[in-house]
């Protein structure tokens, strides 16, 4: 990784992909713009693979060309990233649909301190045969929406490819995403690490290509969604899942003694076998959110959330063990006393098929709590590691105390 170059305070990014056509116009509108507001400034080119002369012309125009073999948007834009010497980088297309020469209000909000500038189409102006209507009146507005409830980012147009921030802000970020989706992982990490953003509303204009764009709609659009959900695994484990075996519980708690009519509406065995289901997965997905949430905490990820990080800073295995341990025990008592009273009867009538259903759930849970709790534990033991691999060792630091200790005393007259 590069250190930003103190001399240079703001580098134009642009991702390139057989772009001859339109590339030169960008180039040419962003070093003028620097021109006009006196900003040193660089444009910096991730190119990904252009076979026809986008290459030749950035440098022939003084673009610096970054070359990365990995494909996709994200990909193209963390080359020349990572590359760039400027405090603050503003990246935009290099298909001439986002106005080069206005870079200003970018500059301005960033010297301001806003760790990310947003440009917003959906609150400017989106010329005619800019952006198709699939785009602008559903695919955007509903995946901007969609982020804004998971992560309340406040951003009216997620897919903006204008966008300033400084350096130090995108380093924090770690970004993962090579194709487009890097645009929103972008924002959502932003958000989660809590740092200043706004936006400009901008104008899009018809892209100057002859050729389709590298966009794909559909492919595109779920790469996106898929994102959003890893990310947010309260709306995608927890809140279903919690729904699920709430649901059965309430079942199992109303049908324990035998059916029952609510309603004018009968409620039998076949209902009781309805909620031992949505227990079962409804504890299972809960499960796998919590699989996922601690993954997230062993990955340095911010989408554990505090509530899980406190649950885990309590979490024992052994807790787990007699937790799952009781509940089988719980059924097993309670299977055991129905078959007891089965056989005095002669093996007559059961008479008591809704305890068995219910029984005979709390065991399987209990088995799965059990199990659930050896898997959490393993991801303790890796964070333990963790945790001891970045603290120096005690005797280490008490050495350099004593250390220290004797030089301040040395110095004292």
């Amino acid at each position: 990784m590069l250190f930003p170059d103190t001399e240079i305070e703001v580098s134009a990014v642009m991702p390139c992909l057989n772009e001859e056509e339109t590339i030169g116009r960008c180039i040419e509108k962003a070093l003028a713009c620097f021109a006009a507001l006196g900003v040193k400034g660089e444009v910096v080119i991730g190119d990904n693979g252009s076979t026809d002369r986008s290459v030749l012309i950035a440098k022939s125009l003084g673009a610096r060309v970054i070359p990365e073999n990995r494909k996709g948007y994200g990909s193209a834009l963390k080359a020349a990233i990572y590359a760039s010497h400027g405090k603050y980088c503003i990246m935009a297309d290099s298909d001439d649909s986002y106005d080069w020469s206005g870079l200003g209000p970018f500059i301005e909000k960033l010297r301001e301190g806003y760790d990310l500038v947003m440009g917003t189409r959906l609150k400017g102006t989106i010329l005619p045969s800019a952006m198709p209507p699939l785009h602008q009146y559903f695919g955007n507005p509903f995946l901007s929406g969609t982020m804004n409830l998971f992560f309340r980012t406040g951003a009216s147009d997620a897919y903006c490819g204008m966008r300033g921030f400084s350096r130090a802000a995108f380093d924090r970020m770690h970004l993962q995403a090579d194709g487009m989706e890097f645009a929103i992982e972008m924002i959502i990490k932003a958000s989660n690490k809590q740092m200043r953003i706004t936006e400009i509303p901008i104008t899009l204009h018809p892209d100057g290509r002859s050729r389709p764009p590298h966009l794909r709609s559909f492919r595109d659009g779920w790469r996106t969604l898929r994102l959003l959900l890893f990310y947010a695994p309260d709306y995608l484990y927890v809140i279903p899942g919690s729904a699920l075996f709430l649901l059965g519980v309430l079942f199992q708690a109303l049908l324990l003694f035998g059916p029952v009519t609510l309603w004018g509406q009968y409620f039998g065995v076949h209902w009781l076998a309805l909620g031992c289901l949505f227990s079962l997965l409804g504890f299972q997905v809960l499960s796998l959110g919590a699989f996922a949430k601690a993954f997230a905490m062993n990955e340095s990820f911010e989408m554990s959330g505090r509530i899980f990080s406190n649950l885990m800073n309590w979490f024992t295995l052994e807790a787990g063990i007699v937790i799952g341990a009781a509940m089988i025990w719980i059924g097993l008592l309670a299977d055991s006393a129905i078959l007891a009273t089965w056989l005095a009867r002669d093996r007559g009538n059961l008479g008591s098929t809704h305890a068995v259903f219910v029984a005979t759930t709390v065991i399987a849970l209990g088995f799965q709590v059990v199990f659930s709790s050896f898997f959490l534990g393993m991801f303790r033991i890796s964070m333990s590691k963790k945790e001891a691999a970045e603290k120096p060792p005690q005797r280490h630091l008490s050495l350099v105390r004593s250390v220290e200790t004797k030089a301040d005393g040395q110095d004292t007259p």
